[in-house]
């Protein structure tokens, strides 16, 4: 029997800590991490499939080059590196390097990678960026930003200690969200003195365990929060004192928010007496965190609703409190860096949030004869070919690039359409860090070491950039001995030459990820050169958290407290706390200038006067909101992209049972589901936990995948074939994959396509 070794799960956010063992290549036994710090042994079933990914048979095992007839062709890593660099660099001195679009930069749980991109942009010139983050949270960063000065003043709920638990859009008994959710979510719906309250269309489990469930008709969240506000103001359940403290705005909010309240609450078809029940409740506790998510962030007035549900906690005064909200530390970014903020998106003038051009406008900004069209694209870790809105609008506008390299571990449905696929090694065959770190007080990061070697013909993306950026001729013209020399002599020479080195010649730290990696890299532990980026982040994290990680217990001033802090993360393989903060520490975290909050969102006020029209939200044609990629116990996302994990049925269309009754069709039967954008069909689930009008296909299906004999099969629904590109919200561009207008005609399973 082999040794438990540590990892962590890749298949959320949260990425649980993990103790595994192998049988060769198999990943045979997974059980909880007691010792991780945030998770603690706290484990659910998509982790126990772990193995799905490691093996897959659509892992690549060589560099791919298509062929001029479609098909590929298997070359050596020499070949692929010198021939795609030449290709990129082709593109930048042709049409500059702002045409060369780079998309993703590491999947759940493998963002170590993805800091290694950042020098390959470097080197090509490459400015803008996007990742899934701009499909669902962008629009709430710029929320934080308006109210708190700068986007990065992400908040983070403290559920642990709240007395009231809000959900908005959220089901984390199967999305999770913040650690431990299950058994978060059991101890507060067990105790009588706290409460639990979910603003959901459908009954999820979370909602199941609610004390107050607001099951609001689809895409009327704005509505219900609107009123929730208007009530907590209307009766004076606003804390009044601490928000002459600490804010500014409530007397503009006060006028926005007076309106007819049972009409607000009669169109989004929730009781009024229960909405007020639930403003009661949320502002008579000692202490409440809400918890947004994609029910909100992908549907009408996403950006609006971030607005609303975080002034709700503001006007109760629940922020910089234990169980409140509050501002939390980071390891790294997840944005696309100050290159691309510096303006919108080069044919649109799309909005760019946190760096990130939106998900939704990438084909326009490739579809199009403008000059400053993107012309190529780097594809890492990511399958936007699948998971953006309207997916046949993508592959075309992939096909219409004039490069196209993808570097993933498996062949995808986005590297079906690239130029040359580069094999990266797995999750678990490389040292690697999630950089989800959300946490307050005590916030987590965890360096992981690979549990198995790296498969034949696999390199892991810290040596795939290093060798582009070589390639590319970007290190030419620095010196880079003395970094060799002082590598040698520890760390802490290390540290201090590498400074001087910047100071020097600030250019160096463009492409810093590839000159560590060369020069700190090949002095780590043998196989740990990956690593050395995660050095500069601690040395970042050390400069601008320092009080935060000594509280968390390492020691040490400037560039030695990040070297004690990098020492910490690898010796501590199942992670540890890297910051430690008092509540209060979240005042000089809020970015406004004055330090006092900001209610008002002068941009989203017309918007939200704008809900006294009571828009509707389905249409004659299409009367049906369909919930595209519900979260389930048998789905995940496409990390594992063998269909025979899941469990059977787990694609079927949920429905109402009034609706199944119209519609003449029970549990099993074939239905179409038709939208603007296309159609496909599916097996019925006849359910009482979705209302009326409201339908629901799952998340993480329609993967094409190979069967035994090597040809390739797509298994269920792929839903963004049926999502589309102008369905955005109007600030974020975020898609609305949860509020699809669709229909739905039962069908003869003769006549299936």
């Amino acid at each position: 029997m082999s040794e438990w070794k540590p990892t962590a799960c890749i298949i959320c956010s949260l990425n649980c800590g993990l103790r595994v063992q192998t049988d060769g290549r198999r990943i045979t036994s997974i059980r909880g991490d007691k010792g991780h710090p945030a998770s603690q042994g706290y484990v659910c079933e998509k982790a126990r499939a772990l193995d799905h990914y490691q093996n897959g048979r659509d892992r690549l095992a060589a560099p791919l080059r298509r062929r001029d007839d479609g098909s590929f062709e298997e070359v050596s890593w020499e070949t692929a590196i010198a021939e795609v660099a030449a290709r990129l660099a082709l593109v930048r001195d042709t049409h500059g390097g702002e045409t060369i679009f780079y998309y993703g930069g590491g999947a759940q749980g493998n963002h170590l990678g993805g800091a290694y991109g950042r020098a390959t942009r470097a080197a090509l010139g490459s400015v803008y960026t996007s990742n899934a983050l701009a499909q669902e949270k962008t629009g709430e960063f710029w929320v934080d930003g308006q109210l708190y000065g700068r986007a990065r003043c992400h908040t983070t709920p403290d559920f642990e200690h709240a007395q009231v638990a809000v959900f908005v859009g959220k089901n984390p008994w199967h999305s999770h969200g913040f650690p431990r959710a299950r058994s978060v979510l059991k101890s507060i719906a067990s105790d009588p003195d706290r409460s639990l309250i979910v603003i959901d269309p459908r009954r999820t489990k979370t909602a199941a365990l609610a004390d107050i469930h607001l099951q609001v008709r689809p895409g009327t969240d704005a509505w219900l929060l609107t009123a929730l506000l208007a009530i907590t103001l209307e009766e004076g359940l606003a804390d009044t004192d601490w928000l002459a403290e600490h804010a500014t705005g409530l007397a503009q909010l006060r006028e926005l928010t007076t309106i007819d309240i049972a009409a607000y609450c009669a169109h989004a078809d929730v009781p009024e007496a229960l909405v007020r029940r639930a403003a009661r409740v949320m502002a008579g506790a000692q202490s409440m965190s809400i918890l947004e998510d994609l029910g909100i962030q992908q549907s009408p007035h996403s950006t609006l609703c971030s607005w609303l549900e975080k002034a709700l906690y503001l006007l109760t005064g629940n922020f910089a409190k234990r169980g409140g909200m509050n501002i939390h530390t980071r390891f790294a970014s997840l944005g696309g860096g100050k290159g691309s903020r510096r303006r919108g998106s080069p044919v649109g003038d799309h909005r760019v949030i946190g760096g990130l051009i939106p998900c939704n406008v990438i084909a326009d900004e490739i579809l199009t004869d403008h000059p400053d069209r993107f012309r190529a694209m780097i594809v890492e870790s990511s399958n936007p070919a699948h998971s953006l809105a309207d997916s046949g609008r993508m592959r075309e506008a992939l096909r219409a690039l004039e490069f196209v390299v993808v570097i993933d571990v498996a062949m995808t449905e986005t590297a079906r359409e690239a130029d040359y696929v580069l094999p990266a090694s797995s999750q678990f065959e490389k040292w690697e860090m999630a950089f989800f770190n959300l946490e307050f007080p005590h916030n987590v990061a965890q360096l992981r070491p690979p549990i198995l070697a790296a498969a034949a013909g696999t390199l892991p993306e810290p040596e795939i950039h290093a060798r582009l950026v070589r390639a590319l001729g970007a290190l030419d013209d620095f010196d880079l001995s003395m970094l060799h020399t002082a590598a040698a002599d520890g760390l802490d020479a290390y540290a201090f030459t590498f400074g001087m080195a910047v100071m020097a010649d600030p250019r160096m730290m463009r492409l810093a990820p590839a000159i560590l990696y060369e020069t700190l890299g090949p002095h780590l532990p043998e196989g740990a050169a990956g690593t050395a980026a995660a050095w500069g982040l601690a040395q970042q994290v050390a400069m601008t958290f320092p009080d935060s990680v000594k509280r968390a217990g390492i020691d040490g001033d400037g560039p030695l407290l990040g070297n004690a802090l990098f020492r910490a993360l690898v010796d501590n393989p199942s992670g540890i706390v890297f910051t430690d903060d008092p509540y209060e520490e979240t005042w000089n975290r809020v970015e406004t200038g004055d330090r006092r909050v900001n209610l008002v969102v002068p941009e989203l006020v017309d918007e939200l006067r704008g809900l006294s029209q009571m828009a509707t939200v389905t249409d004659e044609a299409y009367p049906f909101i369909l919930a595209a990629g519900e979260r389930r116990s048998g789905t995940a996302n496409v990390l594992f992209r063998d269909p025979t994990w899941r469990k059977a049925g787990a694609g079927a269309l949920r429905m109402s049972p009034a609706d199944a009754q119209t519609l003449g069709l029970e549990d099993g039967a074939i239905a179409r589901v038709t939208t603007r954008t296309g159609s496909a069909t599916a097996p019925v689930e006849v359910t009482d936990t979705m209302r009326p009008g409201h339908i629901s296909l799952p998340n993480g299906h329609g993967i094409s995948y190979p069967d035994a004999s090597g040809q390739t099969h797509v298994h269920g629904i792929s839903v963004n074939e049926l999502t589309s590109t102008t369905d955005r919200d109007p600030i974020a561009g975020t898609p609305w994959h949860k509020h699809v207008p669709a229909r739905v005609e039962a069908v003869e399973a003769s006549s299936q396509t």
